[in-house]
């Protein structure tokens, strides 16, 4: 099932339930208290029942008001509706992993004065992983990504996230790792610059269990930038070419680290824009991840 949190025109927050057919299942409307998809997760891990059969259950014999997804998206885009997508959940700390993909691997290489540090990464065993965001860095679908003016490359950087509960991975999102490249480039002691600032990581637009999901190293993964209404960037390829798992990357980011409940974990990316290519303000990002769905946001200087 997908999770999708609302925000309705009181300004309360509401979670809504689609299960294919196109339709949110108020969850809020059938339980007052049902407000955050980590509710369910918590009952889940306690029950030991999945979250899928849980909201199942919670479903039955109730009588959930009903929203048209297509309706809600679209009133998000515009800003105005009755019901508007909220960020899917509230990661207390966003994390990434860096070069789990062959062609990150070379475009980090081309961009930085010390190439052999992303071919050793690579290639070992310990993977790079380093924390993102926090969440108040952290947008949600429809709102505002950021670009540093002190940067001359800024990119949007597409990937799958997962999303972790006392150390199992309990969900999966569309993350975007808003990425300063040119300050990366100048040299890699400088990645936290290059990556931790106002507005730097978008996550939606939904939480997906992992039933739902299915494999998650098989999903197509596109990446479009539209700029005065015109395309000038896409991408595409897919997480069947991570060269780690996601149960990999999520053992190494847990040991020795106590890591809260609903961190999202960014995998890394597959898109990369080329070098005469930067994210300029005004443009409008969009990620599509198979199983997931779109992650919309446009981009501000910050």
């Amino acid at each position: 099932m997908k999770f999708y949190r609302l925000i309705d025109t009181a300004g309360s927050q509401r979670l809504a339930v689609e299960n294919g057919d196109g339709q949110l299942y108020d969850l809020t409307s059938a339980d007052d208290d049902i407000i955050d998809v980590e509710e369910l997760v918590r009952v889940s891990s306690l029950s030991g029942l999945g979250i899928d059969a849980l909201t199942g259950r919670l479903l039955e014999g109730t009588s959930a008001e009903t929203h048209n997804l297509a309706q809600v998206i679209e009133d998000s885009r515009n800003g105005s509706g009755e019901f508007l997508l909220d960020r899917p959940f509230d990661p207390p700390e966003v994390w990434a992993a860096g070069v789990t993909y062959k062609s990150s691997e070379m475009e980090r290489r081309r961009e930085s004065d010390t190439p052999d540090v992303y071919s050793k990464v690579y290639a070992a065993k310990r993977p790079e992983l380093f924390l993102k965001a926090t969440s108040e860095r952290c947008l949600g679908p429809f709102e505002s990504v950021g670009i540093r003016p002190d940067s001359a490359w800024n990119v949007p950087e597409p990937e799958l996230a997962f999303v972790t509960y006392k150390g199992e991975i309990v969900g999966y999102t569309i993350g975007n790792d808003m990425s300063s490249r040119s300050i990366e480039g100048e040299n890699p002691l400088y990645l936290p610059q290059a990556k931790v600032y106002d507005r730097s990581c978008a996550i939606g637009p939904c939480f997906v269990t992992p039933e739902a999901i299915g494999d998650p190293h098989d999903l197509s993964v596109r990446c479009i930038v539209s700029r005065d209404g015109a395309e000038v960037f896409s991408g595409e390829t897919s997480t069947s070419l991570m060269a780690r798992t996601c149960e990999e990357l999520s053992d190494w980011l847990h040991r020795h680290n106590t890591i809260p409940n609903m961190t999202a974990v960014l995998t890394g990316t597959p898109v990369v824009p080329p070098p005469d290519f930067t994210l300029a303000e005004g443009d409008i990002v969009t990620i599509e991840i198979q199983g997931i769905g779109t992650l919309e946001n446009d981009v501000v200087v910050v």
